[in-house]
C-alpha cells in the first residue's frame, strides 16, 4: 500500500483521508484584533472631530476680530488710571459700522501720522513670532500692534476745544466739562493752554493721563476714518474687568 501524501503548504498539511489541518485559533484571538481595530477607529475620528472643532473655532474668531471684537494689549500709561500697562481691553468696531463716534468715548485708532514716531525693528523672526502673529489674527491672542493708539475722545467735527477756563476746566463749544470721572489723579486737564475747531470729519482725542499723553494738543486731529472701534471694557486682568465710561462727562455740550 502506497504511502499517503502530505501537502507541503507550510501551516497546513493532509491527513491520510485528504482533509487540510490549519493553525487553530482561540475566540480570544478574534477578539483582540476586533478590539484594536476599533480602538483605532475611535482614535481616527476622535482626531478628526477635534481638528474639525479647532478650524471652526479659527475661522469663527477670525471673523468676529474682523467683524465685532478685537481685544487690544494696553501698552502705555497714556491713559492710567483708566487703562493700565498690560490690560487687555474689548474693542468694539461694529458700533462704528452702525453708530457714530461720540464725546467721551475711548477709542483704538491708527497711527494718523507718525505720532509714534520711529519704531525700533522687530528682530523676533522665528516660528514663535509667526505663531504670536497667526494667533494675534484670529484674535485668540491681544494685539500687541505699535501701530495703533488709544485715546479718549473731546471734540467732533465743528467743535471747538479749549483749556483752560478761570476755573481751570476743558472747555467744549464754551461749555466746561467736568472730567474728575476719568482724569489721572492729580493731573490738570491741561499744562497747556490750546484753543482749537475741529475740522468737519476729523476728531481731537486727549490719554486721560494728560501729563504723560501725546495727543492731539501736540499732533493735532485726525480724520475720523482711521478709527479701528470703541474700546468698551477690560478684559483682562480679572481683577480691573469693567466697562468703560465717562460717567456723563459730556451729556451737556451744546452743538456747535
Amino acid at each position: 500500500m502506497p504511502p499517503e501524501a502530505f501537502d507541503s503548504t507550510p501551516g497546513s498539511a493532509r491527513t491520510p483521508q485528504g482533509e487540510a489541518l490549519t493553525e487553530e485559533k482561540s475566540p480570544r484571538d478574534g477578539a483582540e484584533n476586533t478590539e484594536d481595530s476599533g480602538s483605532k477607529r475611535g482614535l481616527s475620528a476622535f482626531i478628526k472631530e477635534t481638528a474639525i472643532v479647532v478650524v471652526l473655532s479659527l475661522i469663527i474668531a477670525t471673523v468676529v476680530r474682523i467683524f465685532l471684537v478685537q481685544a487690544f494689549l494696553i501698552p502705555s500709561g497714556s491713559m492710567e488710571d483708566t487703562l493700565l500697562v498690560g490690560d487687555r481691553v474689548l474693542v468694539s468696531k461694529i458700533s462704528l459700522r452702525f453708530g457714530e463716534v461720540h464725546r467721551g468715548d475711548v477709542v483704538v485708532f491708527e497711527d494718523p501720522n507718525n505720532w509714534l514716531g520711529a519704531q525700533a525693528p522687530d528682530d523676533d523672526t522665528g516660528v514663535g513670532a509667526a505663531v504670536q502673529e497667526f494667533f494675534e489674527f484670529v484674535g485668540v491672542l491681544p494685539d500687541d500692534s505699535e501701530e495703533h493708539l488709544i485715546k479718549r475722545v473731546i471734540g467732533l467735527g465743528g467743535d471747538t476745544v479749549a483749556c483752560c477756563d478761570e476755573s481751570g476746566r476743558l472747555t467744549v463749544n464754551g461749555e466746561p466739562v467736568d472730567e474728575t470721572a476719568y482724569l489721572f489723579p492729580g493731573d490738570s486737564p491741561s499744562l497747556k493752554e490750546f484753543e482749537e475747531t475741529v475740522p468737519d470729519g476729523e476728531l481731537f482725542v486727549m490719554g486721560d493721563h494728560r501729563s504723560n499723553s501725546g495727543d492731539s494738543r501736540i499732533h493735532g486731529t485726525f480724520d475720523e476714518d482711521l478709527v479701528v472701534g470703541r474700546a468698551f471694557a477690560v478684559a483682562w486682568p480679572i481683577s480691573r474687568w469693567g466697562s468703560l465710561s465717562d460717567d456723563g462727562a459730556f451729556d451737556a455740550v451744546p452743538a456747535p
